[in-house]
C-alpha cells in the first residue's frame, strides 16, 4: 500500500487544540501515528511553531521519525513563492502561505492539508496556485482540509 505524503502547515498542528478543528486534526495525526500516512514538515513550519504553546509542539513530538519527512525552504521554493506574489495569487503579507505551497510543490507532496480557508483551502486560490505551477513547469498540488483526507488510507 502506498502511503500518501502529505505536507502539513502549522494550522493543522495547532488545530489539535482548537475547538472547531480538533476532531479532524487529531484523527489525521492518529492515522499518521498508525503508519497510514507520512507527514512532510518544513523548516518553515518548525519555525512557526517556535512560539507555540508546549502542547501544540508535542503534537509533532508524538510522531515517530518514520512518519515524518523533513523539507526546507530552498531558493527554488522561495522563487516559486515570489512568483505567486507576482502573479497576485497572494499578497506579500501572505508570503508564508505562498512559501508553504511552494515547498509542498517542490517536494512533490501528494497533497497539502491546511485549515487556512481564506488563503489556501478554497477553490479560487487552489486554481490560482496551480495555474502558476503549470505556467512554470511544476505539477498541480492537491490542497485539502484534514477532514477531507481522514479515512483515505489507500492511493
Amino acid at each position: 500500500m502506498l502511503k500518501l505524503r502529505i505536507y502539513v502547515d502549522t494550522s493543522v498542528i495547532g488545530g489539535c487544540y482548537d475547538e472547531e478543528f480538533s476532531t479532524w486534526s487529531n484523527r489525521f495525526f492518529e492515522e499518521v501515528r498508525q503508519g497510514l500516512k507520512i507527514v512532510i514538515i518544513s523548516d518553515l513550519t518548525y519555525a512557526e511553531l517556535d512560539g507555540a504553546p508546549a502542547n501544540v509542539k508535542r503534537v509533532l513530538n508524538s510522531l515517530s521519525a518514520q512518519c515524518i519527512e523533513g523539507v526546507s525552504l530552498t531558493q527554488e521554493a522561495e522563487n516559486l513563492a515570489q512568483s505567486y506574489v507576482q502573479e497576485q495569487v497572494v499578497s506579500l503579507q501572505q508570503i508564508a502561505d505562498a512559501q508553504h505551497i511552494a515547498i509542498a510543490t517542490i517536494a512533490k507532496a501528494d497533497l497539502l492539508v491546511s485549515w487556512n480557508f481564506k488563503q489556501i483551502v478554497n477553490l479560487k486560490q487552489i486554481h490560482s496556485f496551480n495555474a502558476v505551477n503549470l505556467k512554470l513547469g511544476y505539477p498541480i498540488l492537491e490542497i485539502r482540509s484534514p477532514r477531507e483526507v481522514v479515512g483515505e488510507e489507500e492511493v
